[in-house]
């Protein structure tokens, strides 16, 4: 069993900033990538960050200079940074992570709770 759970949500104003983690914990061996994907009311689940074990990362566009994903393999947590939030990144964030709970076996995704996002004009 994994489980994974977010913290640092809240609301802000317009062009501030706001810190997110996840953090997984149970059957890991290990967690390839973890991502961030954000839904707003009424619309699809959007990818919005990834982060491989190695570091490597990926954004969408929308986020690119004011998002930073980040994690910390030894703690199993990844980070999302938020800088000059603007109201449509409102949003229910939840985290995802690939993970292995033992060796030879398949990696399966999981996703955290959520948390929510909130950025007033």
């Amino acid at each position: 069993q994994v489980q994974l759970v977010e913290s640092g949500g809240g609301l802000v104003q317009a062009g501030g900033s706001l810190g997110l983690s996840c953090t997984a914990s149970g059957s890991i061996f290990s967690i390839n990538v973890m991502s961030w994907y954000r839904q707003a009311p009424g619309l699809q689940r959007d990818f919005v960050a990834a982060i491989t074990s190695g570091g490597a990362t990926n954004y969408v566009d929308s986020v690119k200079g004011r998002f930073t994903i980040s994690r910390d393999n030894a703690k199993n947590t990844v980070y999302l940074q938020m800088n000059s939030l603007k109201p449509e990144d409102t949003a229910v964030y939840y985290c995802n992570a690939v993970v292995r709970t033992g060796r030879g076996t398949t990696p399966r995704n999981h996703e955290g709770q959520g948390t929510q996002v909130t950025v007033s004009s």
